[in-house]
Order: C-alpha cells, then structure tokens, then sequence
C-alpha cells in the first residue's frame, strides 16, 4: 500500500507521509485535492491490497511540503502480512528481456508480487523481518527501493544477481535433467516440488516407487495458460482460477484422446480429473523457458506447449513438506537424482493450495499457499482463541479481534516430523499475529495428537464435536449466527457419546448443537481398519440387509470376510457417509483396499455418467436416513458405472429429502453443507440443485476446504461463544 499512497499523493498534490503502525497503514495529508485523494485509496488499490476501512481524522494543518514513506511505528501489530503472489508479467518481461539487469535471473519480484507470508518471521512486513534480511542491497537495488515512481519502490524481497539468492544450479542443467528422465527436487516458494516429464510414464512410475506413493494423483505444471486446454477439459472458470495470483493447483477433467498430448497413466491412476497449475515462480518460468529451447521470442508464452511436468510435495510418504537445503539432501537423496537448493530462507513452510469447481464457483481441496494468511471476518470482535483442528488435513486458526486466521494446510498428524511442524506453525502464526490466545478449542476425541497439544498448553479449553465444528465453519465463512442447519457428511469424528459419526444432520447455536438426524448405522468391522479396506464395510453392508451368506463367495482372495460376517453383532458401528461410500465401492468391485484416504469414494465419483435415483431406495424415519434398498440393489449391479450413476443419484436425493424434512420443522430455510463428502463434485452440485428444487438455499464451503483442513475455523467460532473448562 505505502508505494501507492505515495503515487497518489504526488498525483492529488497531497503532502505528508505514510507508514505501517500496529493498527494497520496510517497516512498524515494535507493540502492539495484530499477528497479525491481518500476515494482512489479504495478505487484504484492495487490487486494485491485489502481495505477493510478507511478511517478519517482531522489534524492540525502544519504547512509541510512534499510526500515521503516513513519507518514503521513500533506497537503491536494489527496489521496482516501479504500472501505470496506469482510473477507478474511486468517481471517476466524483464526476465527475458536481455537488455534488463533482472535477466535470466530466478529471484526476479516486484511491489505486485513475489514472496510475501513464506518469507516472514514477523511484523511489521519490513525487509530486517524477513528471510531477505541477509542480502544487503546493490546501489542499483537500493535506488530501486527508494525511488518513489520505480515499480519496486518498497518491494520488501528485491534483490537482482549483484545482490540477491542464488540457485545452486544453472537452469540449462536442471532442464537437461528433466529431458533424461531424471527426477529433480526443486527449491521454490513454500517449499521443495520433486519434478518429472508428466507424459513419461517410466520416470512417473520411478518417482512413485522412490516416494512411497502407490496411486495418490500427482499435480501437473504446465507452460502457460494456453496450454492447460491440452491437458484438462479446462473451461474459462477453470483458466480464471488457475490464473489468479495465488496460482492453484486445479482440479479439472482430464484430456483424453489422439488428439492431445498424453500425460502418463499414473499420474491420476482410476480417476477422471488431474491437477493442473502453472508456473508461480520466476525459475519455473525459466525451466519451461529452457525445455522449450531458449526462443527468443516472447509467443511460447502465450501460446500452448506440450510440455508438461510433475510438480508434487517433496517428502518421503507421510512426512511434512522439506523446506531447509541441509534436510534435503538427508530426506530426498534416495528420491531425487538432482536437488536443487537456493540460499534464501524459506520462513514458512507452505504447500501448493488446490481449488476445484463446484456448483459453478471456486471451492478449495487444499488452502496454503497464495492464500494464507487472507482471514475470515467473524463480523464482531470476541476473545482470542487458538483452535488446533483435528488429526487429518490438520491446520489451525488463531482469532484477533473479529477476524480468524487459519494457517496453511499442515497435513497428517501421523509422524513425528508433521507434529514438529504442526506445533512451529502454532508458535509462527502466533508470533506473527502478535497475540496471546485466552482459551484453546479442540475436538472431543482424547486421542487426537491435536487435542493432547490443546490440553499441554494450560489454558482454558473448549472442546467442540466435530461435526458441529464443520456445520460453524461454512456457517462462519458465511457471515450466518444463530441457529444454522447443516448437515456434516464425512468419514469419522467422535460423536458426544463416544461413537463413530459422519453422516450427521445438526442444529448448531453459537457453542451448543442438536443432532437433528443421522445415518442408519452400519457395522464398522475391524475400527480404523474398515476405512482402509472397503471389502469390509462391504460386509457390513450385506449383513446389514440379510445376505451375510455371500460374503465369502464375493470375496474369494481374501480369507477373513466369512468369519468376520459372524463376528458383526460385536462390531463397532458408525453413521458416516463416507464408510458408505466405501460399502458401495466394496459391493460394486471397485475398490477393495484403499492406497490412500478417499480412493475408493474418489474412483466411485470417476465412473459417474448421469446419476439416477432408485425408487424405494431410501427411508427417512424419525431423523434415520437409511439406504438399505440402495445397498440390496447394488449388491446386485453387475456394471460398476450403472452402479456408481444409482449410488450418487439416489444418496443425493435421499440426503435432500432428509434435509428438507429437517427444515420444514426447525424453519430454517438455509442449509450449511460441510464435511469431506462435500468435496465429491457430483454429490454437492446434485445435493445443491435438489436443496434448490425444495426451496431451500444450500450454503457450501468456499474460502476454506470443506474438510478437516477448516474444522479449525468452526472450532474457533463456537468457542469464542462457549465457558470454557478452567
């Protein structure tokens, strides 16, 4: 902002000055034309900028001349750090312009983008704070930063090759890698990307060997945005997202065909989408730049190439992100024939976000990067709360006055080095924000690494169910208090009584709830096993419609399903709609055992064509949902796609019916859509046009994930309104 306000008051003649305080940026004017001053702050702000007030106050007119930017008031900070922006055009013409001294160099930024949130160990925003504060500007640099008409006028990161980071190898020999079918690791932004040919189908398969990685889709980095019609069935919503400063990953239907090059199989092995992005970084600009053959002219980018690579988290299988040179060379050395490391600091350790489509508008999978630390207006101010998310797609949230911020998507709590970063990203959001929470919200279940955290802290604690968290966060996100209905559709999370919910349909009031309805319960053979390998929610499935008799016959390679079928009375049970999902892929054959969290529901969705409903295919008796009919037909499918197109088609109608009996007594006419589930395209849109059909107004998650990555932002939110226990 202090760049153009300065621009600004040299154009409307104002004198005065500006600069960063603890309440956010403060500006001293007087003199010329002020009006029009104050209303091209927020008409013209740059792309980058957020203005959530301008607050005016008269001073004493002191008759000084001219504008300058002046030094940051020392305060508590109020004021936010910038996500992280991609390489805006202006610096890639200058990347491969020669006669710029900023050619061919890969640190290249400018006021209008760069690294913003990965380079900042706190605030104020200012360079002494930052991984940048080791590189002593050049006088070209310095100038630069000075001058206040120069477009890197106060551009915390600038640096050029006289003065700034370096990459540990030269470009040519990082693309003449990748052209051999090396495996590359590649410092960037928030991290390292282990890179490939996409359209190699050896060096795929080699790279899922050495990371562990048996059929979790890969992410695609492609030239331009031309080129993304190549590879996805990609819309102009899809090169809108896929354009906007934060760069995404996006989800999109995968190209198939003769007619357009072929990404390898295994990149998204049984699925009908692949994750598309595009260069966000001035080195991925260069290394498409060098696999293409150097051109001299400026067409490659702007127009579609058939180059393709994979660009996926660098860590070993279950591990965080790797983000220090020095652990890269200790965790990545049996993975990647060439690393490639540079010497500025990454300060914060953040993933590629990942954004879909879903009922016509942007929806995310994955929020981190470009997009943390943006916060969410809770609409009042409340007390400080640090809310520490699950166990799965962990994140958490920190709420300041009346905003919340949520943290960058940290992952599974599952080893020790996620723990690690999981509690460094507490203490850095902390820091950063400048706050002590009073209270800390976590989740009912005591086994959670997240809820062991919450209780070490000695605070005053809130612990919040989870499927009301995830009703309070889309209710949140939404600007929507008071009584809210919302349906939670996910594949576990502890209910009040100890159980195994996921299917839940809930009133939720500040921080209390009712569970209105849930699903008909199904057997959960073996626990946390049954998640993992769908033949046994099959099972469940076939005993829960009296034909526990064919288990063994339908699954012949596997020797326990006999002995568990009569085993079940003793089972454990569970209401979750996504241990259906994975009884309805059992029953069809599509998936038995599950490499990865979701495969089989994610494979069930891949074979969807039109979805159809089953007459008499489900029961709502007393707030029970129960699809018994549906699953006695499936048992009986013997075309997996004819299955998948009644599975979808009659769950979305029976969960509508559900709902909109729900609403018709509580009269409530909004319905927050939340959980896991929601992710599945074609259960929220159909789940979306039948909620619309009744007259209802469904409400899906949009600036957070609909997962357990914003179950933070709904545990926040409840207990900014509950007692906490002393």
């Amino acid at each position: 902002m202090r760049p153009f306000v300065f621009g600004l008051a040299e154009r409307f003649g104002v004198s005065g000055a500006v600069c960063n305080d603890a309440e956010g940026v403060l500006i001293e004017a007087e003199g010329g034309r002020l009006d029009g001053f104050v209303a091209a702050l927020t008409a013209e702000a740059p792309s980058l900028a957020q203005i959530d007030a301008v607050e005016r106050t008269p001073l004493v007119p002191t008759g000084i001349h001219g504008f300058v930017i002046a030094g940051s008031v020392a305060g508590r900070a109020a004021t936010r750090v910038p996500a992280d922006a991609a390489t805006c055009e202006a610096c890639l013409d200058e990347l491969f312009d020669p006669a710029s001294r900023f050619h061919l160099y890969p640190f290249v930024n400018c006021t209008h983008c760069g690294p913003r949130w990965t380079i900042t160990r706190r605030l104020p925003y200012d360079r002494p704070n930052t991984a940048m504060a080791g590189f002593a500007m050049c006088p070209d640099c310095a100038a630069a930063y000075q001058d206040p008409r120069d477009r890197r006028f106060h551009a915390e990161p600038v640096a050029c090759v006289r003065c700034g980071p370096t990459l540990s190898h030269p470009i040519g020999e990082i693309a003449a890698a990748l052209r051999s079918g090396k495996i590359v690791a590649l410092k960037g932004i928030g991290g390292f990307h282990l890179m490939c040919d996409a359209t190699d189908e050896a060096g795929v398969a080699e790279l899922r060997r050495r990371k562990a990685r048996e059929a979790k889709p890969f992410a695609v980095m492609v030239a331009n945005a031309a080129s993304l019609a190549l590879f996805g069935m990609a819309t102009e919503a899809h090169v809108a997202l896929a354009t906007r400063p934060a760069r995404p990953i996006v989800l999109m239907p995968l190209r198939k065909g003769t007619d357009a090059p072929v990404l390898a199989p295994s990149i998204s092995p049984g699925l009908s989408q692949v994750g598309l992005m595009l260069p966000y970084a001035p080195v991925h600009h260069l290394l498409f730049h060098a696999l293409l053959g150097s051109p001299e002219d400026r067409a490659w980018r702007t127009t579609p190439q058939n180059v393709a690579l994979v660009a996926t988290s660098a860590n070993p299988g279950g591990e965080p992100l790797v983000v220090d040179d020095e652990d890269a060379q200790r965790r990545l050395a049996g993975i990647a024939d060439l690393i490639v490391t540079h010497d500025r600091p990454i300060a914060v350790r953040t993933d590629d976000s990942v954004m879909t489509l879903i009922d016509g508008a942007p929806a995310f999978v994955r929020r981190a990067r470009g997009v943390v630390p943006e916060p969410v207006d809770l609409g009042a101010d409340g007390s400080c709360v640090l809310a520490v998310g699950a166990h799965l797609k962990a994140t958490v949230t920190v709420t300041r006055g009346r905003e919340a911020f949520v943290s960058q998507h940290v992952g599974d709590l599952d080893s020790v080095e996620t723990v690690r970063f999981y509690r460094e990203t507490v203490a850095h959001l902390l820091a950063v924000l400048d706050v002590t929470p009073e209270r800390v919200a976590c989740d009912l279940h005591p086994d959670y690494r997240s809820t062991g955290f919450a209780e070490e802290l000695g605070l005053p604690l809130v612990r919040v169910q989870h499927h009301a968290a995830h009703v309070a966060a889309v209710a949140a996100e939404h600007g929507r208090t008071g009584p809210v209905l919302g349906v939670a559709l996910d594949g576990h999370g502890m209910g009040d009584d100890g159980g195994n919910w996921g299917g839940e349909l809930l009133l939720v009031d500040g921080a209390t709830w009712t569970r209105l309805g849930h699903l008909a319960p199904l057997a959960l053979p073996g626990g946390d096993r049954a998640a993992r390998e769908p033949w046994r929610m099959a099972v469940a499935a076939l005993a829960a419609i009296g034909r526990s008799d064919e288990v063994s016959g339908r699954f012949p390679d596997i020797p326990l399903p006999g002995r568990l079928a009569m085993r079940l009375a003793n089972a454990p049970v569970t209401t979750s709609l996504g241990r259906l999902f994975d009884a309805a892929a059992g029953l069809l054959g599509v998936r038995t055992h599950q490499a990865y969290e979701g495969q089989a529901a994610m494979e069930l969705e891949a074979l969807v064509g039109t979805p159809r409903t089953l007459d008499h295919g489900f029961v709502c008796r007393d707030g029970v949902l129960d699809f018994s009919g549906l699953l006695a037909a499936l048992a009986d499918m013997p075309d997996r796609q004819a299955g998948a197109d009644l599975f979808h088609g009659t769950l979305i109608e029976g969960i509508a019916a559900w709902i909109a009996d729900a609403a018709g007594r509580s009269g409530r006419r909004e319905v927050m859509l939340g959980g896991g589930c929601m992710m599945n395209r074609v259960l929220a849109e159909g789940l979306s046009v039948a909620l619309r059909r009744r007259a209802l107004g469904p409400l899906l998650a949009r600036t957070m994930p609909p997962n357990d990555g914003g179950l933070s932002l709904g545990q926040a939110a409840m207990a900014r309104a509950a007692t906490p226990e002393p």
